[in-house]
């Protein structure tokens, strides 16, 4: 429960993606890649390890919370057990990077370190991020840059242009994920003093974010067409209308209402993850 499996797609998308733009430059490499996924799902689990005891010690998961039962928070397992079990998820992880630091050398060394201590600091540390409004561009920048063009450097020694474009779609649907979490948190979270975007500014700075990112997911398959890409990259627009749909939901819901919006968008990012992976795998830019 407390590995949180349904949140592991924001993990492998990225991961999918960045190896498509490598295989559509003939570049792809198995090895380096399934390393790189076992690397990503570990470092996820981590993060969720350390967000379920952090956030419990900071007093913003209560039994007053409105998402799924957190296992410290609901007695499941001690503090001491979920630090444990975090520092178990991390080290499989740099387990991973050891070997991908032998194949594409020192820059993995700081990917890897910056990620991990990138999960702690999300919710632990002496200036927790999620606390301080900044989650939002950590899961933008790790879940997508960082992600994406990270696994196309593992495979091809650097990063190509159509990894940074794929980048952005898949940064921006795992940030939409986070900021309908907050638009539902939003009261407990200014209790607990958790100063997230919305807690700060309000309900309709979440909504209004949550737009602009499905917009900005939903521009570039048509840009990179527009850069001379096959239409095969435009696959992900089959997805429209259920971003509308999750959209809607958002503007007309509250509290736990809104927890089918939160698994509806993590799986619009799979679908559209997906369908993105199959029309860059599709592409030829050899």
């Amino acid at each position: 429960m407390a590995s949180r499996p349904a949140t592991l797609a924001a993990a492998i998308i990225p991961v999918a993606v960045g190896a498509a733009c490598a295989f559509a430059l003939g570049g792809l490499r198995w090895g380096p890649t399934l390393a790189a996924l076992w690397g990503a799902i570990w470092i996820q689990i981590g993060t969720n390890f350390a967000n379920d005891v952090f956030d419990y010690e900071k007093g913003a998961d209560t039994g007053e919370r409105l998402g799924p039962t957190r296992a410290v928070q609901a007695g499941l397992l001690e503090p001491g057990q979920m630090r444990g079990g975090m520092l178990v998820a991390f080290g499989l992880a740099f387990a991973s990077g050891v070997y991908l630091t032998w194949i594409a050398g020192w820059p993995i060394i700081v990917i890897g370190v910056a990620s991990i201590l990138s999960g702690i600091a999300y919710t632990g540390g002496p200036y927790p991020l999620g606390y301080h409004g900044l989650g939002d561009v950590f899961v933008l920048v790790f879940f997508g840059f960082v992600a994406v063009c990270g696994t196309a450097f593992i495979n091809l020694g650097a990063v190509p242009a159509i990894a940074w474009w794929a980048a952005v779609p898949v940064g921006c649907l795992a940030t939409a994920i986070l900021v309908v979490n907050n638009v539902r948190d939003r009261e407990g979270d200014r209790a607990a003093g958790k100063g997230t975007l919305v807690a700060r500014f309000g309900r309709p700075v979440g909504v209004g974010e949550y737009m602009f990112l499905l917009a900005a997911s939903y521009l570039i398959p048509p840009l990179l067409v527009l850069r001379g890409a096959p239409p095969w990259v435009m696959l992900p627009l089959i997805t429209v209308p259920r971003a509308v749909l999750l959209l809607n939901q958002l503007v007309s819901c509250e509290g736990k209402d809104l927890n089918p919006t939160l698994v509806g968008t993590a799986k619009l990012m799979v679908f559209y993850g997906v369908l993105f992976t199959v029309g860059l795998a599709l592409t030829e830019l050899r």
